[in-house]
């Protein structure tokens, strides 16, 4: 019987507080996140970032428990999957690739040589394709696929996105009736789907599907509500998570909370539809900073939609997705992590100055400033930092 792995990405996350230091620079260590002229500044800027930031993280994963729960829920998932999978006939076995923390992409492809596989189905854990999420993930294994001999005998199957599987669907609008049906008064709650934003230009100029897909799943989402579960309340779709300086797809989740406030909204149902794992984001960003800002402004009921986390027919969709992507046409590495149009600025071939859009250009620019100022006031021994005790 043909031997299939199924590997699961994800962005992966800091499991103890000492954890999100290291976390943090490899993540600003990847030049897809911020890429500078100068290749060598990488991890010196790297390092710099991390150490600014660390503080501020740490008290953000202390206040949900001292670290991320991603990796345990993401195992969990990969274990129920591959139960599902056998007891289809399936000879599966589940791996967990996580881009910037452990297990890594490269540990996932030593499990799936050793285990002596014979073909992948490539899984992200993101129902909808962003150039920053599937995109780079799926880069990154081709980049170990292309520097492993053993590891391109390998037959690989991908799947790029599944925002509108049926099994999906179904499971979110389960999980959104039930909190509806928590309300005082059902048919009057306020259903706040928000999802994780990225830079506008990636959408303007590299032609990311992310927007289109999100907007696309919202709607599904809701018809499925209506349609199967007999609900058909008033919604609202928003993007949180904003960093930078640059334009972030709008309206903003924060802002957006505030709006309902004004209009005397007072149950309000938060659905995480970009996150398939609790983890910072649902824990920390959803259920305190905006359950408070609710608050603040006068919503007085705050329920929030629990991830998919295990959720059976969660499970089963994914399993759905292996059988049908086994099953289709082969939809390569290559393929996975193209974009529908030419891309201007990814990768980015050589330093840009002048007036563009690019958030990614942008951020290179702006961090490289500010760690030349700061080599600057290391070596003068003057400056903001000295001022205030930091050097």
């Amino acid at each position: 019987m043909v031997r299939v792995g199924v590997l699961l990405m994800n962005l992966g996350g800091p499991e103890r507080i000492q954890d999100v230091g290291p976390f943090l620079y490899n993540l600003f260590s990847d030049p897809e996140i911020i890429r500078l002229p100068n290749s060598s500044l990488q991890k010196p800027l790297a390092w710099f970032i991390s150490t600014i930031r660390s503080g501020k993280s740490q008290e953000a994963y202390r206040s949900i428990g001292g670290g991320s729960p991603l990796r345990r829920i993401t195992e969990q998932q990969a274990r129920e999957l591959q139960s599902e999978l056998r007891q289809r006939g399936i000879n599966a076995t589940s791996y967990v690739a996580m881009r910037y923390w452990h297990p890594f992409t490269e540990s996932a492809v030593a499990d799936l040589k050793a285990d002596g596989i014979d073909q992948v189905v490539v899984l992200p854990l993101y129902p909808h394709f962003s150039l920053s999420t599937s995109g780079s993930s799926f880069r990154e294994l081709k980049r170990l696929w292309e520097a492993d001999s053993e590891f391109k005998k390998v037959s690989i199957r991908c799947i790029r996105s599944w925002y509108d599987n049926p099994g999906y669907v179904r499971a979110m609008a389960e999980l959104i009736a039930e909190q509806i049906q928590m309300s005082s008064i059902p048919k009057e709650a306020h259903l706040f789907f928000s999802a994780h934003g990225i830079p506008r230009s990636y959408v303007e100029e590299a032609g990311d599907p992310y927007q289109r897909e999100i907007e696309s799943c919202t709607r599904l989402i809701a018809d499925e509500l209506e349609a199967n579960l007999g609900f058909r309340n008033p919604f609202t779709l928003a993007y949180q998570s904003r960093v930078g300086p640059e334009e972030w797809l709008k309206p903003y989740t924060d802002e957006v909370l505030e709006d309902l406030g004004k209009s005397e909204t007072q149950d309000l149902i938060v659905v995480p539809i970009s996150f398939v794992s609790e983890h910072i984001e649902t824990l920390q960003e959803m259920d305190i900073e905006y359950r408070k800002l609710a608050s603040e402004n006068g919503i007085v009921n705050f329920r929030r939609v629990p991830a998919l986390d295990t959720y059976p027919v969660f499970i089963q969709a994914l399993a759905d997705l292996v059988v049908s992507s086994l099953e289709g046409p082969e939809v390569n590495l290559d393929e996975a992590a193209k974009l529908p149009t030419k891309v201007k600025f990814y990768p980015q071939e050589k330093w840009q100055w002048g007036w563009n859009n690019s958030s990614e250009v942008w951020n290179g620019r702006v961090a490289m400033i500010v760690f030349l100022a700061f080599l600057l006031e290391l070596s003068t021994g003057h400056g903001p930092l000295h001022s205030i005790g930091l050097l």
